[in-house]
């Protein structure tokens, strides 16, 4: 692998960011929709294996004390391999001073545990298509 890391969404294919958060069961908007959310981010991750868009992320912040991080999405084939890690470790590199939450696909919450999040007793959701998002696992 040749990995590059990008920290803009200069010459980002959107459409293949919207298939990709489709695929790994997680937001389904139109590619605009998430071209929209990520460049009003505080922060934007992209990883590449050479000219290949394989994982992003991005986060959204205060910039001074609280952060989120969402749409965290690697390619099947190239999970597993430490590109999550480095993604949030990016973000958490970039939002030193800021407590932190986010959100997981089901089924991988694991992996944000190994790297030290915790669950939360206290979140709470009001989800815009709340019986889609209860289907598809993320409330209660």
């Amino acid at each position: 692998m040749n990995l590059k890391i990008q920290f803009d969404c200069a010459n980002i294919n959107w459409d293949l960011v919207s298939g990709t958060l489709k695929m790994v069961g997680m937001a389904t908007y139109a590619a605009e929709i998430h071209k929209k959310a990520f460049e009003n981010s505080h922060t934007v991750v992209f990883i590449f294996d050479d000219d290949r868009l394989i994982g992003f992320g991005r986060a959204i912040s205060d910039g001074a004390y609280q952060g989120a991080i969402y749409d965290v999405a690697i390619l099947p084939e190239y999970q597993g391999q430490g590109i999550g890690r480095m993604i949030v470790d990016s973000i958490k590199k970039s939002l030193q001073n800021c407590n932190l939450i986010l959100y997981a696909a089901p089924g991988k919450e694991q992996f944000y545990e190994k790297l030290n999040f915790k669950r939360m007793k206290t979140g709470m959701a009001l989800f815009c298509n709340a019986a889609d998002m209860q289907k598809r696992g993320f409330t209660e």
